[in-house]
């Protein structure tokens, strides 16, 4: 089973995720919480697999909440996916580089939520790629000089390559295509470089692309 959080402030709001997920023979809603500060308390009793956050909520918002879940060791295997109003929120961008896995606006279709909170649980990109490239896109106009890419030492020349493709927002199919590879041998790389640069996921591995410097703004194709 898949164990949900779900975190935000309207009653009306976790009552409908509640139902839509209830529903579902492999997800299990196991609490509920109002304000950033319920959340992270209860993300630390409950240990789900996904804590769907409210970016705007009371006390201590999902922002400042998300970045206590994902700065705690044990909390390692916590993923957080950020709720907003309008896909291109101003919080959202800076969600993204405190740990969250992706965001989904409130009102996106039952089916899409469902397949979210499964993708992310199964370790693959949450984000569409034209959410992804508008991410990069914000990532790119907000970007300072890179920082030294002594982590980039740890990857094979074909990672390397392969962090690249996905810092311009493509698909693992679309760097199978790219590499003349299969799509498995193109996601195995990509979480090879996950793990030997201690990402959580693919959006983390977005912008750990632009920091290193392997990926500059402007490269979007």
């Amino acid at each position: 089973m898949i164990r949900v959080l779900l975190a935000d402030d309207q009653s009306l709001v976790r009552a409908g995720f509640r139902a839509l997920l209830d529903a579902q023979p492999d997800v299990e809603v196991t609490g509920e919480a109002a304000d950033g500060e319920e959340a992270v308390r209860k993300v630390r009793e409950l240990r789900p697999d996904v804590v769907l956050m409210d970016i705007r909520m009371p006390r201590l918002d999902g922002l400042a909440a998300t970045r206590r879940i994902t700065g705690e060791e044990e909390l390692k295997d916590v993923r957080v996916v950020m709720l907003t109003t309008f896909e291109l929120d101003e919080y959202v961008f800076e969600a993204i580089r405190s740990g969250a896995s992706g965001f989904l606006v409130k009102d996106t279709e039952p089916d899409e939520l469902v397949r979210a909170v499964r993708a992310v649980v199964a370790g693959d990109a949450l984000l569409s790629p034209g959410v992804t490239r508008r991410l990069i896109a914000e990532f790119a106009a907000r970007s300072k000089e890179p920082a030294a890419a002594d982590a980039l030492a740890r990857l094979t020349e074909r990672e390397r390559e392969v962090m690249a493709l996905v810092g311009i927002g493509l698909s693992n199919e679309e760097i199978a295509r790219r590499l003349v590879v299969s799509p498995l041998t193109a996601k195995t790389h990509v979480s090879r470089t996950m793990i030997k640069l201690g990402a959580r996921d693919r959006a983390q591995l977005v912008v750990l692309a632009y920091e290193s410097g392997l990926v500059r703004p402007g490269w979007l194709g």
